[in-house]
């Protein structure tokens, strides 16, 4: 069977400081308008993922929420496994249970999601690679395998107006 997917990954806008704890840190003003920015880029160029996996975590679901208000239409999941410390194995394993999807939207943290970039793409390590607040990452993946992935697009919310 012919396998294909885009993973969309997306790192969670600007969150305060301090907080109860780290995964109670909501969005600031400015990374609300960020998130509500990138979900308006998304719906603009027809960058529509059929689901949104998001860690629990407050500011990865405010970020993700706002993507979803956006795109109206798209299925949010919380998943434990993409809170912080998530390792790229854990993501493609889980990945599985979603193969029957062409396009996955993760949101989550640093420095998971530059891990699982550089895995994807089949790099030794992921120190070249700077996945800033809100920015958006599309790879594209003929199997849920280390360095099967072709970077399609890595862009920074600065760029995005």
């Amino acid at each position: 069977s012919l396998f294909f997917m885009i993973i969309y990954i997306l790192r969670h806008a600007e969150a305060e400081p301090i907080a109860a704890s780290d995964a109670a840190r909501k969005l600031t003003l400015k990374g609300n308008k960020q998130a509500v920015r990138m979900g308006k880029f998304c719906w603009e160029h027809g960058i529509i993922p059929q689901l949104i996996l998001t860690s629990p975590f407050c500011r990865a679901r405010e970020t993700a929420q706002h993507v979803v208000d956006e795109l109206r239409n798209v299925e949010l999941i919380e998943v434990p496994w993409m809170a912080c410390g998530m390792s790229p194995e854990t993501a493609l394993k889980e990945l599985k249970a979603y193969a029957a999807f062409d396009s996955v939207m993760l949101v989550g943290h640093e420095p998971d999601l530059s891990s699982l970039i550089a895995h994807l793409l089949g790099m030794r390590d992921s120190q070249s690679i700077d996945v800033r607040k809100a920015s958006l990452t599309a790879i594209e993946l003929n199997k849920l395998a280390s360095g099967a992935g072709v970077l399609q697009f890595f862009i920074p919310c600065e760029l995005v107006e």
